[in-house]
C-alpha cells in the first residue's frame, strides 16, 4: 500500500444547499475514518462577500461571484500532496475571513455548488457524484424545514426559491451530466397526486464505461427489472416498496439506473435486499446494511436515499483502494 500522500484521492459532492450533501459526507467519514478525509466547502472560494454580491446584483451561485482559477490552483496543489493557504467565506458574516493552512490527506472532498462547473476541476476529480432533488420535493422540504425552524411564511420560501432558480438552472444543475454518479430525490409514484413528499421515489443513475467502475445491479445485469420485494422477508407498511434496474441514457451517457419507491419498515431487513444486487463493493455479506444501521438516525435511512448514499460511498471506497495501490506499485517499480 502507498503511503497515504503518494496518492491524494479528490472526490467531488455536487448539489444545491439542503439537498443532503451533510448526511452524505457524514456517511462517507464513516467509511474512511474522519482522520483520512478532509471536506473542503467551496463556498470558501466567494470572491465577492455577501455585501458585494448584493451590490453586484449577483447570487452566490453566479460564477462571477466565485474564484475558479484560484479553486482549480489549490486543489491541484492539494492533489499533488502540498498544503495550500485556503480563504475562508464566514457564513454567519457574510465576510471573507484570513486564510487556514490546510495539508493533504489521503482523501479530500470538495463539496458544495460547483465542484464540476469548471472543466478543469473535473479533470482532477477521481470520482464525482451529484445530489439531484425534485423540486417539488425541495419545496416542501424547505417550506417544513423554514417554517417550522426560522419562522418564515410559505410565501417567503417560494419567493427565495424562485429568485434562485435562473441561476440555479443555469450553473448549477447543469453538473450533473458530468457526475459519474447521480442520487435523484424525486415524489413516489405508489400514492397517486402524493403532495406531502414524506415517501419518495430515489433513483441511483451510474454512468457506464468509467474505467474500473462496475455500476451495481439487481438481479441480472443488463436486464430490465421491476420487483416488489415486499413478503415473508420484507416488511412493508402502505404504500409498500418497489424496486427497478435496467439501462438509460442520461444526457447522451450510457447508464444503468437503480431505483427504489418506498419506505423500509425495519432497516435489519434490508439485508434481503442487498442479497439481491451485485457489485455493491461491500467487502463481506451485510456490509452495506450494517454502514445503514450504524446510524439509523440519519435523515434518509429507511428510504432510496440512505442506501445509495452507502453504496456510492462502497464505490468510492474500492476507487481510492484501488488508485492508492496503484500508485505503491508504481513507486516500488520506480525504486526498483
Amino acid at each position: 500500500m502507498a503511503n497515504p500522500l503518494d496518492r491524494v484521492v479528490l472526490i467531488g459532492v455536487a448539489g444545491d444547499s439542503g439537498c443532503g450533501k451533510s448526511t452524505f459526507l457524514r456517511r462517507l467519514a464513516d467509511l474512511f475514518g474522519e482522520e483520512f478525509m478532509t471536506v473542503i466547502c467551496l463556498d470558501d472560494y466567494h470572491s465577492l462577500d455577501r455585501k458585494q454580491r448584493k451590490a453586484a446584483g449577483v447570487t452566490a451561485l453566479n460564477p462571477k461571484a466565485n474564484n475558479f482559477d484560484l479553486m482549480y490552483e489549490q486543489i491541484k496543489t492539494l492533489k499533488s500532496g502540498q498544503p495550500i493557504d485556503k480563504p475562508i467565506y464566514n457564513h454567519e458574516t457574510g465576510e471573507i475571513d484570513p486564510p487556514e493552512r490546510i495539508e493533504p490527506n489521503r482523501i479530500v472532498v470538495v463539496e458544495g455548488l460547483h465542484p464540476m462547473y469548471d472543466e478543469r476541476m473535473r479533470e482532477l476529480l477521481d470520482f464525482s457524484v451529484y445530489l439531484d432533488i425534485d423540486d417539488d420535493v425541495k419545496i416542501a422540504w424547505k417550506i417544513q424545514r423554514d417554517m417550522a425552524e426560522r419562522g418564515h411564511t410559505y410565501e417567503d420560501v417560494l419567493a427565495s426559491i424562485n429568485a434562485r432558480r435562473p441561476d440555479f438552472e443555469a450553473y448549477i444543475d447543469v453538473q450533473k451530466q458530468y457526475a459519474d454518479v447521480v442520487i435523484q430525490i424525486l415524489p413516489t409514484q405508489l400514492i397517486p397526486d402524493d403532495k406531502d413528499h414524506k415517501i419518495l421515489r430515489v433513483r441511483l443513475v451510474q454512468k457506464e464505461g468509467i474505467e474500473d467502475f462496475a455500476p451495481v445491479y439487481l438481479f441480472d445485469e443488463g436486464s430490465t427489472i421491476n420487483w416488489v420485494p415486499c413478503g415473508r422477508k420484507l416488511t412493508c407498511s402502505y404504500p409498500g416498496i418497489r424496486m427497478y434496474y435496467g439501462p438509460d441514457s442520461y444526457f447522451g451517457n450510457e447508464v444503468s439506473v437503480l431505483e427504489i419507491d418506498g419506505e423500509f419498515d425495519r432497516l435489519e431487513e434490508v439485508i434481503y435486499v442487498e442479497s439481491h444486487l451485485s457489485n455493491t463493493s461491500t467487502k463481506y455479506y451485510g456490509e452495506m446494511t450494517e454502514l445503514l444501521l450504524k446510524h439509523r438516525e440519519y435523515p434518509g435511512s429507511n428510504n432510496g436515499s440512505g442506501l445509495f448514499q452507502v453504496l456510492v460511498g462502497l464505490k468510492m471506497r474500492s476507487t481510492y483502494e484501488r488508485l492508492t495501490i496503484a500508485a505503491g506499485q508504481a513507486m516500488a517499480k520506480a525504486n526498483a
